[in-house]
């Protein structure tokens, strides 16, 4: 039996210790202003004159679009729109360094466990590290990265 591709896998075609890698999504500063004013309007985040002063020295996306761009990356390419029903939650995020206009982001997922329900035997719950890499950077950097819960179908469910 082949493994399927990672969009169409059920909790029981996953292993402990696999990696997939997908990219890109490319970060813009208008796209970083626009999140920033409606969701995060600090002075880096929303005012690249501003941001000049500030610690970073420049425009930032906000942590928060960090998070939502790697979940972007995450349901394009992980995410069975059959097989996976959500999520009770995100450990572990960090925000590890600034992410610019001009960066490329990309996405590392590895599986960490795998935890079958005992109370309902059609799913389990797949915990994944996620690492958002700025591919644009050379060497790649690492700029966020979280420990996921997914809840997955199980075959034949």
């Amino acid at each position: 039996m082949t493994t399927p591709e990672p969009r169409d896998r059920t909790f029981d075609d996953y292993t402990v210790g696999e990696t997939f890698e997908f990219g890109y999504l490319d970060v813009t500063a208008a796209e970083i202003v626009e999140f920033g004013r409606k969701y995060d309007p600090q002075p880096f985040h929303v005012d690249a004159e501003a941001a000049k002063t500030s610690i970073f020295g420049g425009l930032i996306a906000s942590g928060w679009h960090t998070g939502a761009m790697a979940m972007r990356l995450y349901v394009d390419n992980v995410l069975s729109p059959e097989h996976s029903l959500g999520s009770p939650g995100v450990d572990e995020l960090r925000f590890l360094a600034p992410v610019r206009p001009g960066a490329r982001l990309a996405l590392r997922v590895t599986v960490l466990d795998l935890v079958p329900s005992r109370s309902k035997p059609d799913r389990g719950v797949v915990r994944q590290r996620l690492e958002v890499l700025d591919a644009a950077a050379d060497p790649p950097v690492l700029v966020a990265s979280m420990a996921t819960m997914g809840l997955f179908r199980r075959r034949g469910a």
